[in-house]
C-alpha cells in the first residue's frame, strides 16, 4: 500500500518522470506543467512508497456545454500514471478512490475520462455517449466516460465535453 497525499512543490520534478516513464513519452507530464501553472482548482495527488512518489494523477477543471446553452462544470481525470515497475499493485486504483473521495467533497457535479473502461468501470464510471455526452476528439466511444457526483446537475448536461486547452497539445 502506498501512502496516498496532495502533491508538494518538491513533488514536482518527480511527478514528471512518473508522467513520463508511464506514458514513454514527455507529452501528458508537460500538459501537467503547464496546468499547473495556468489554472487553478487542480487536484493533484501522488503515491508514495518508501519516500519516493512513484504515482500520480491529477483532475482538472472540464466542462459539458450543453446543447441547450447551459454549462455544467465538474473535473477531468487526467493523468493517472504509476512508475512502469510499480504498476499491477493496486496503486493506480488507490489513487483514483483517493481522488473521486476529494472530490465528493467539493462542488463537483462530474468526473470524465478517456481510457480503459474495465479499468474506470469499477470506480463507477459508465459511457459518456449513453448520456448523450460527446468527447471534443475523435476517440472510441467505449473509451470515453463519466462519474455523475450530483446527479440533479447532471440531468439535462448532454453535449459536449470540454478539457482544458491545455490538453489538445497532447491529443
Amino acid at each position: 500500500m502506498a501512502e496516498i497525499r496532495r502533491e508538494r512543490p518538491e513533488d514536482i520534478l518527480a511527478i514528471r518522470n512518473v508522467n513520463d516513464r508511464a506514458f514513454g513519452r514527455p507529452d501528458e507530464g508537460a500538459v501537467v506543467d503547464r496546468l499547473r501553472g495556468a489554472c487553478e482548482g487542480l487536484v493533484s495527488l501522488v503515491a508514495v512508497v518508501d519516500g519516493r512518489v512513484v504515482g500520480h494523477i491529477l483532475f482538472s477543471p472540464a466542462r459539458i456545454q450543453a446543447d441547450g446553452g447551459d454549462e455544467v462544470t465538474g473535473m477531468g481525470l487526467a493523468p493517472l500514471a504509476v512508475l512502469p515497475e510499480y504498476q499491477r499493485q493496486g496503486i493506480g486504483a488507490q489513487l483514483v478512490a483517493a481522488g473521486l473521495e476529494v472530490l465528493r467533497q467539493t462542488p463537483c457535479h462530474f468526473v470524465v475520462v478517456l481510457g480503459h473502461p474495465a479499468y474506470y468501470s469499477r470506480f463507477g464510471f459508465g459511457q459518456a455517449s449513453r448520456l448523450g455526452i460527446r468527447c471534443k476528439w475523435n476517440v472510441p466511444a467505449e473509451a470515453f466516460m463519466v462519474l455523475a457526483l450530483d446527479e440533479d446537475a447532471m440531468r439535462d448536461a448532454s453535449g459536449m465535453a470540454r478539457y482544458r486547452d491545455e490538453w489538445d497539445a497532447a491529443t
